[in-house]
């Protein structure tokens, strides 16, 4: 187990506000908690190192050591508000699509008694569909068809409950065409402790009990429906429906409608994903708002987590003149620590500085306990050496995976929470780990790269994070003469996009710091707060492909994926758009020749032709992630390229967007061509702005040399320019 870990809700805090940390440490004794500044979270002795500033004197204070547990898996729990009526004769009724048959016990669907002792389970254990029915006196009866259950194929499996002649039929039907061969079957048991319908006081659906460790169900369950034939106007040919949960309703929520007269809802446990295709699914319909009917399915997992429900062990009360910045509560005993890294932006209609930040919050959270499958002996020495962070995902998975990862059943991870530790996040965390890679930070870690350098400079910035842009919108950015972004502001909601191109349209100066940026479509939701999707459809470097038909996004029901399929490629918002991937390296950009004077201050002071060929991150400025111009994609016609790199190295490859056939790109020029980064510039007619370097290493170079280099030197000019134009064009 980790020694301590811990969480707050939020990424971004107010002045003023409370900080709510949640805490679990297996630790000997109490620890202590004191308030950081983070200014550089690079270790990397080639750096500026480890930059803080203790604020002690703001908070610190000393807590007890407590675990607090996690529980993945995802489940509905329907407590039975309305009582079932008093019947003889009822059925039970889902239809299944099991990912993973062949593992251990998977419950389906777990009627509960008076007390938990007393249920009518059915479940799938080791490729049989079954059902299991106890008695407050411990009675067990299991009846199991024989024929197997296969993967990935539909059945309707129901169970009938005789009370008069103490009778249970279990019955597996395969639903549609296949090539399998049919295995339908049926079979019956006797018992005389059979649970009655109105005893029922607990319904759960993918799991055994709201407390289960183990039993979890893989895969999808559609319209799990009660019936009974005992009740007025029923009869053997046309049953009752008691209860009927209809998943193709409210998918945008965490509710189970239950369509029968009773009216017992219930709630999504750990956000299993909705919007599934159901066992009627005709490929007639890709959206699901314009047929629910068809996505009536919830895929459940093992894995699922949105909220580890951790009670909160104390607050940090932010003083209400706090700078806007990074910050981080520092848990520490002995050789443990934990950070907890939040943002401080500006108090509401108060911009502090010039400068604006904008912190890829969707982005870290969509990243959230990445499992690289790279820590290996080199990558902990590595760690070791430089006293960085040592749990990593690969080890440690009890608080879930990234979007990056597949569930255990190979399904991908479509969703992604705040409301969890979140390791991949932290300073002085390293995320890969080979020779020419330097530094080797990503994401948090590498965005202070930019940091640093801004504080090296003597520049006020203010921070705020994708969330604040998606709920305040341009009104924000409004204020500033210049956004940044940093170097990998990969996923963005619309409101995100809108506000950015509303502040450049309207006269803002936008500096593009990163690459593959603006790239992937995302859905959050008011009724999920921390919760991020993302539908992996139909193009794009992907780490995983959603099923046909599942390409629309269940939190706001429009179609996911890259924004380029949906009329927004990045080029239209930075003159640049990801064009090429390869391992962590990095190398150089070459000054374009043929620059107009007009573009001659951003290369003032510098003489170099060949730049950034140095840097923390993949030892060059252009590197791992690459983004090109492309004026088919509406790159503007006034950019002009100030640079571009060379001598890209061999494992790069062309996104599969850009590749129609093994032989023919989209544009119809070589492959080797369009791997390439593109660093440019160009103004629009309301007075704003753009530049952009079109790679995600670029930060990586500003510190180099104590801060003393030809890309600092270009970027500073940028700045600068910006900082001091008016409204006219630059």
């Amino acid at each position: 187990m980790i020694p301590i870990v811990a969480y707050c809700p939020k990424w971004s805090h107010l002045p003023g506000e409370t900080v709510e940390c949640k805490v679990s440490s297996v630790l000997e004794g109490p620890y202590t908690a004191r308030l950081v500044r983070i200014i550089c979270a690079d270790p990397n002795p080639k750096g500026p190192g480890i930059i803080e500033e203790d604020l002690s004197q703001i908070f610190s204070g000393e807590y007890p050591s407590r675990l607090q547990k996690v529980q993945l898996g995802s489940y509905v729990t329907i407590p039975i508000q309305n009582k079932f009526p008093s019947a003889g004769n009822y059925a039970v009724i889902a239809r299944i699509w099991p990912t993973m048959p062949q593992d251990g016990e998977q419950t389906v669907i777990n009627l509960v008694g008076q007390t938990p002792d007393q249920s009518l389970q059915m479940y799938i254990d080791r490729g049989h569909f079954g059902v299991r029915a106890t008695s407050n006196s411990a009675e067990t009866l299991e009846v199991n068809i024989e024929n197997p259950t296969r993967e990935r194929v539909w059945y309707s499996v129901c169970v009938m409950v005789s009370q008069a002649a103490g009778q249970i039929h279990v019955i597996q039907t395969r639903v549609g065409q296949s090539i399998l061969e049919d295995t339908s079957n049926q079979i019956v048991g006797e018992c005389d402790f059979l649970l009655p319908l109105d005893q029922i006081n607990h319904v759960y659906i993918g799991a055994t009990g709201s407390h289960a460790t183990t039993g979890f169900y893989n895969g999808k369950i559609e319209r799990p429906v009660i019936l009974s034939n005992d009740v007025d106007d029923a009869d053997e040919n046309n049953p009752a429906v008691i209860s009927e949960w209809d998943f193709s309703r409210e998918i945008k929520t965490m509710r189970v409608v239950d369509a029968g007269p009773l009216k017992n809802d219930g709630e999504l446990v750990n956000c299993p994903t909705r919007a599934m295709c159901g066992s009627n699914w005709t490929g007639e319909e890709m959206c699901w708002r314009h047929a629910p009917e068809q996505y009536g399915a919830i895929h459940f997992h093992d894995d699922d987590i949105y909220d580890c429900n951790w009670e909160t062990d104390f607050g940090v009360k932010l003083p209400k003149n706090l700078p806007s910045g990074m910050y981080s509560v520092r848990l520490e005993r002995d050789d443990a620590w934990e950070d907890i890294p939040f943002y401080v932006r500006p108090p509401v209609g108060k911009s502090g500085a010039k400068i604006c930040v904008i912190v890829p919050t969707f982005t870290y959270t969509v990243y959230a306990n990445q499992a690289r499958g790279n820590a290996d002996e080199d990558y902990f020495k590595q760690i070791e050496e430089r006293g960085c962070r040592p749990w990593n995902p690969d080890q440690y998975q009890q608080f879930g995976l990234s979007t990056y990862n597949a569930h255990r059943d190979g399904s991908g991870i479509a969703y992604s929470s705040n409301l969890r530790p979140n390791l991949a996040m932290r300073p002085k965390y390293i995320p890969m780990s080979e020779p020419y890679i330097e530094s080797g930070m990503r994401h948090l870690c590498a965005d202070t790269h930019l940091y640093s350098w801004l504080h090296h400079l003597g520049e006020s910035f203010d921070m705020v994070t994708d969330d604040d842009v998606h709920a305040e919108g341009h009104e924000l950015l409004k204020p500033y003469r210049v956004v940044l972004t940093t170097t990998h502001p990969e996923y963005h909601t619309r409101n995100t996009l809108d506000a950015i191109e509303q502040y450049v349209n309207g006269g803002g100066k936008l500096m593009y710091m990163g690459g593959n940026g603006f790239y992937w479509k995302v859905a959050v939701s008011d009724e999920m707060p921390g919760m991020v999707e993302i539908r992996r459809g139909e193009g794009g470097i992907r780490a995983w492909a959603a099923e046909p038909g599942e390409y629309y996004n269940a939190l706001d029901g429009e179609y996911g994926g890259m924004w380029r399929r949906n009329g927004r490629p990045p080029q239209l918002l930075a003159g640049v758009g990801f064009t090429a991937q390869g391992r962590f390296q990095g190398t150089y950009y070459r000054k374009n020749p043929n620059l107009g004077k007009h573009c001659e201050w951003v290369f003032e002071g510098v003489d170099d032709e060949i730049l950034g060929d140095f840097g923390l991150s993949g030892g060059g400025a252009a590197g791992f992630e690459l983004d090109r111009v492309e004026f088919r994609l509406g790159t503007p016609e006034n950019t002009v390229v100030l640079a571009s790199s060379e001598e890209v190295p061999d494992h790069f490859v062309l996104v599969p967007e850009e590749k129609l056939t093994h032989l023919a790109t989209w544009t119809g020029e070589p492959e080797e061509k369009l791997i390439r980064a593109d660093m440019v510039y160009f103004d629009l007619p309301g007075g704003g702005a753009v530049f952009s370097t079109g790679s995600i290493s670029y930060c990586g170079s500003l510190p180099w040399n104590n801060f003393d280099n030809n890309i600092s030197r270009i970027t500073r000019n940028v700045l600068r320019r910006f900082l001091e134009s008016n409204e006219s064009q630059v």
